[in-house]
């Protein structure tokens, strides 16, 4: 497909080879249809109504916001449309149950980033598209490699889906004037070699020593074992970090900490970690959870968290290395020194 191909168009020259193609594509539109309903009411801020208003408490406690509850029920109402026997999403404590014997299920992060919402900063939504099995649990305990399709809907200055189908990731930008979304971005390569990484460095205290030792030596710049100066990224939205990695490239770290509600990750791997990473590999790049491989993980439940690590696969893999040997761990000897074998 070319640029300039509309969704629908690119969907219905995939789908044409199986039954379960078909049902996947029927899905996507779906979800398209909402996320443009949702970006105009996300356009229109303020004047839409009390977005940011915090309603309550999810049920893992964080705050949620009137925006939070209306994606969910847009998502969920416009599911039943379509050929999805469960819906397992963030705002829900349990998965919903649609439509019987359907062939799929969706895991859905309805609006990610929803602390920013009143700060006019993008926000997002994260999906995944898996065959639904017999019951929810089983369903939602599938490795992220029995993904159909996945994707994410970027909410800023342009609204953008990010989708892939196994073949690649492309990047449709929604024509406010149609409504329909517009291939701008065929077959995205993730850029190696850029010196750009994200992270919320105001939990230094709390990291392990292979992550403090990595950002410790990309602060260094070029007097430092990495010979090179590089600029620190935080948006605290994981849809607008993973955008400008897909476009840019770099590598974005959520690892693990020492607080107890940060000691598995913080975030949630069956609807947040798995999508990005199918989207990230498909892109040419690496995901992990600093160590293994994000899509080979077995999720426990639909909510189970994990760290998460993205980027370029020269970037992802160096991580993986400082976890193999932190220098706390092998001591300052000169082999491990500022220009040693292990940080070059």
């Amino acid at each position: 497909m070319t640029v300039g191909t509309e969704l629908n168009a690119y969907l219905a020259d995939w789908a044409a080879a199986t039954r379960e193609r078909a049902a996947v594509a029927a899905t996507l539109a779906v979800i398209g249809e909402v996320a443009a309903e949702l970006a105009d009411l996300i356009g229109r801020g303020p004047l839409a109504g009390p977005l940011s208003t915090i309603v309550g408490d999810n049920f893992s406690g964080d705050a949620q916001k009137a925006l939070d509850v209306r994606a969910h029920e847009m998502f969920v109402a416009a599911l039943r449309q379509a050929p999805v026997a469960f819906v397992g999403s963030e705002e829900a404590v349990a998965p919903v149950s649609l439509n019987a014997g359907a062939p799929l299920a969706v895991a859905i992060d309805p609006l990610d980033g929803s602390s920013n919402i009143e700060t006019n900063v993008s926000i997002g939504t994260i999906f995944a598209i898996l065959p639904g099995l017999q019951t929810t649990a089983a369903t939602f305990a599938q490795p992220g490699t029995a993904q159909r399709a996945a994707g994410f809907i970027i909410y800023g200055p342009q609204t953008a889906l990010a989708l892939t189908v196994g073949n690649g990731t492309q990047i449709f930008t929604l024509d406010r004037k149609t409504r329909r979304f517009v291939l701008t971005h065929a077959m995205v390569a993730i850029p190696e070699g850029q010196r750009e990484y994200a992270i919320n460095a105001s939990n230094y205290r709390h990291w392990n020593a292979a992550v403090r030792e990595y950002v410790d030596d990309l602060i260094a710049g070029e007097t430092g074992p990495r010979g090179g100066d590089f600029n620190m990224r935080w948006i605290a939205s994981l849809v607008a970090e993973a955008y400008r990695v897909l476009i840019r490239g770099g590598i974005f770290l959520y690892p693990r900490d020492q607080r107890p509600s940060y000691r598995a990750g913080r975030l949630r791997l069956v609807y947040e970690a798995n999508p990005i990473a199918f989207l990230v590999e498909q892109a040419g790049g690496a995901a992990t959870d600093g160590e293994h491989r994000i899509l080979n993980l077995v999720p426990e439940a639909l909510h189970s968290r994990t760290p998460l690590v993205f980027g370029s696969v020269d970037k992802v893999e160096r991580v993986a290395r400082y976890h193999e040997a932190p220098r706390s761990a092998v001591g300052q000897s000169p082999l491990f020194g500022k220009r040693g074998l292990f940080r070059v």
